[in-house]
């Protein structure tokens, strides 16, 4: 029996030469996920069926739909962005790639804000190929920050054993302290705080805070910005009730393992959160972008020119990342529902600390 309440998730194809399309193939192939959701592709019958044809393995059907408020329940539903012939060229960068990967993540998210679409799953984009006059963004992450018009996001990769947020996402090394600002640390713990709370179900969330420098500066002698700015800034969301903890040396933080202390680590830059992240991750990781009113979320990697086309690609982390948006979408009814019923919470606390009295005890 098809329950037409399951959520549905639209998937934006990335860039077209690159491996988003083989990605959702893979995944939503497998008929069980009809099953948990309805899926919503955002693409074009052509280029669709271009790279079903390079999967003969895969037993793929799907329904066109013309508006993506009426979905088929029974079937994996394709949204035609475009009409048009478009030429793919598996594993090459060009501005064709770019512009039709916009136009699939512009659709599908407008779709998203409207509340078309419970959640939103985002294959791959080259920054090079995307990045113009129209679409003046680096990613996604602050495209959909200002759809959404949002004053903050939080990148957040989340793992089985590990959840971590940038500070900073895609900028230069060299401009990295501009962006190192008490007010920037203060809303980074906000969202993520609050994310933790509603999108993950967490009540007192813990959140581990790098510091910049070499030894979290070392009390001031290899560089000021935690003595001056990210103590400040953890004092301060102390007062907001987010319980928080650093500086942090982020060398030794990782190589102890103490991230398996906490629910969250604010990273301050790119480099310094994702490759721990990427090296000491299990399962698999997936991106989310916290803050949004919408629930999107994407794998952990990039386009893979280097494979497109060749049926190599491995959908497991895109699969995660639909799972994982089924899991926030719930959560945060969950979180609505506890929030409508105060002594329902007050029940689920009670049965928390009696068990955790109960391990005490034994």
């Amino acid at each position: 029996m098809i329950n037409e309440n399951k959520p549905v998730i639209g998937l934006s194809c990335g860039d077209i030469n690159g491996i988003g399309l083989e990605l959702i193939i893979k995944t939503v192939g497998d008929t069980r996920l009809l099953e948990m959701c309805t899926p919503v592709i955002f693409a074009s019958n052509k280029v669709l069926n271009f790279y079903r044809k390079s999967l003969p393995d895969i037993n793929f059907n799907f329904s066109t739909i013309k508006d993506s408020s009426r979905v088929n329940h029974k079937q994996v539903n394709l949204y035609n962005c475009w009409e048009e012939e478009v030429a793919v060229s598996p594993g090459l960068l060009n501005d064709t790639g770019g512009k039709y990967a916009v136009l699939s993540l512009v659709t599908a998210a407008q779709a998203l804000k409207e509340g078309k679409l419970d959640g939103l799953v985002t294959a791959p984009i080259h920054k090079k190929n995307t990045h113009s006059e129209e679409f003046n963004f680096t990613g996604h992450t602050p495209y959909l920050k200002n759809l959404f018009e949002v004053p903050d996001v939080v990148m957040l990769m989340v793992a089985e054993n590990m959840r971590v947020a940038l500070v900073t996402e895609h900028v230069a090394v060299k401009d990295i302290s501009s962006f190192i600002t008490k007010e920037n640390i203060i809303s980074k713990l906000q969202i993520l705080n609050n994310a933790l709370k509603k999108d993950f179900g967490i009540d007192k969330p813990k959140i581990a805070v790098l510091g910049l420098n070499p030894h979290a500066g070392d009390e001031g002698l290899v560089g000021t910005e935690e003595e001056e700015i990210i103590k400040p800034a953890i004092k301060e969301a102390k007062h907001k009730d987010i319980f928080c903890f650093g500086p942090y040396s982020a060398d030794a933080f990782f190589a102890r393992g103490q991230y398996e202390k906490f629910d969250a680590v604010l990273a301050m830059y790119h480099d310094q959160g994702l490759i721990p992240f990427k090296s000491l991750a299990t399962g698999e990781g997936i991106n989310y972008t916290a803050g949004l009113t919408g629930i999107r979320t994407s794998p952990d990697h990039g386009v893979a020119f280097d494979i497109a086309g060749k049926n190599k690609a491995d959908e497991a982390s895109f699969r995660e990342a639909i799972f994982k948006c089924i899991d926030i979408i719930n959560a945060r009814k969950e979180y609505a529902n506890q929030h409508k019923n105060p002594l329902k919470k007050i029940s689920a606390a009670f049965v928390a600390n009696a068990r955790d009295e109960k391990i005490t005890e034994e």
